[in-house]
């Protein structure tokens, strides 16, 4: 029987795309025992309308490639409308890819997803992109035997000449940086992060927990300004915002999260949160009856943060905000117990902080890339 391309339709299909990276990873080398399963229920909100805000706007339809009974592939086709405005693009996305080492089914898939995005006006494709450019993106092509941090991708081998031989080049890399904490910084850095706080009057004060949604709301506002000009950027929608910070209050530390002011005004933030990865490994996809207790172990016992939100607004920037968060992380964490911090991801053009970053000592371990694709 010919290999087909089913839309995800049923419930059944649903379960479906649910199970088959279970049987891509663990069937498969021991390096993808780095792969850690996302929970079966942030999987199903995916085609939840009702619980997935990105339907406010953006169009999603998933795909299923079988050989005969037997599932081989999945993706989803993405069309966000908020990103082609903001853009000023006509360029869809494919997300959420998973396979088997075929060829076929990744053409099939992608190809699918391409006709797709086609058929509402799209003539670009990039990806993968798991819903929006605020969300997980980019194909791992390195380091496939470490397990990723919290809230990043991870991929075989194989995926890239999948991509390439069905006609994808690079669009865009995203590097991940890491770094010792307690004893990362010299202290020459820490004296010019010093300096820098008391002569452009930085204020760093940590973040409130009891008023969350207002401290959450000024940092999008900052997040808005500072990265504007990037590339990928869309301005956040406020639901998908909302059930982001939803999920980083549950893993923040407001010991060392932290909000920097200048002369009154709300000028930064920075948001470090445990990696609490080998606790969804354990898991297995599931928070009950067992999951739970992983997670909780693992926030106890966590030794790596990840810097997994920063901004400065764009009227403070070059003032040594983030060379006086960095600082002021290396310092508290460490009392926690914390051994290594992430930076992930930096855009592979962000010259300036990854240069500051090299200056720290901070080294480039890990790299995602996105792909893309013009559409005849």
């Amino acid at each position: 029987m010919p290999l087909r391309i089913t839309p995800v339709a049923t419930r059944r299909d649903i379960r479906e795309f649910i199970r088959l990276p279970f049987a891509v990873y663990r069937r498969g080398p021991t390096i993808y025992d780095a792969w850690v399963p996302p929970l079966n229920m942030d999987v199903r909100r995916i085609f939840d309308p009702k619980r997935n805000s990105l339907y406010d706007h953006s169009d999603m339809q998933g795909f299923l490639a079988r050989d005969g009974d037997r599932v081989v592939g999945r993706a989803v086709a993405i069309v966000d409308r908020n990103y082609c405005a903001y853009q000023n693009t006509q360029t869809g996305f494919w997300g959420y890819y998973e396979s088997f080492d075929r060829p076929d089914a990744a053409q099939a898939l992608l190809g699918t997803c391409e006709d797709w995005v086609k058929e509402r006006g799209m003539r670009r494709i990039i990806g993968p992109v798991h819903g929006s450019t605020g969300n997980q993106m980019g194909n791992l092509i390195d380091a496939f035997d470490l397990m990723p941090v919290i809230d990043m991708p991870y991929a075989p081998p194989y995926y890239a000449a999948l991509f390439e031989n069905a006609g994808y080049g690079k669009e865009k890399d995203l590097y991940s940086y890491r770094q010792e904490i307690g004893h990362m910084l010299s202290e020459k850095i820490l004296r010019v992060a010093a300096i820098a706080e008391e002569r452009n009057r930085v204020e760093i004060r940590t973040v409130d927990m009891k008023r969350w949604d207002e401290e959450l709301d000024n940092a999008r506002q900052i997040y808005d300004d500072a990265w504007a000009d990037n590339w990928g950027y869309v301005p956040w929608h406020k639901p998908d915002f909302a059930a982001l910070a939803q999920d980083l209050k549950l893993a923040v530390n407001p010991e060392f999260t932290y909000v920097a002011s200048i002369d009154g005004e709300t000028a930064g933030f920075m948001i470090p949160i445990p990696d609490l990865n080998p606790g969804f490994h354990k898991a297995g996809g599931r928070l009950l009856p067992f999951g739970i207790f992983h997670l909780l172990a693992a926030k106890k016992n966590a030794s790596m943060l990840r810097v997994a939100a920063m901004g400065v607004r764009k009227k403070f920037q070059n003032r040594g905000i983030d060379a006086i968060f960095i600082a002021r992380l290396d310092r508290d964490a460490s009392s926690f117990g914390f051994t290594l911090g992430d930076m992930s991801w930096i855009l592979e053009d962000n010259v300036p902080l990854r240069n500051l970053l090299d200056k720290w000592g901070a080294e480039h371990y890990r790299t995602h890339r996105v792909y893309g694709k013009d559409l005849a």
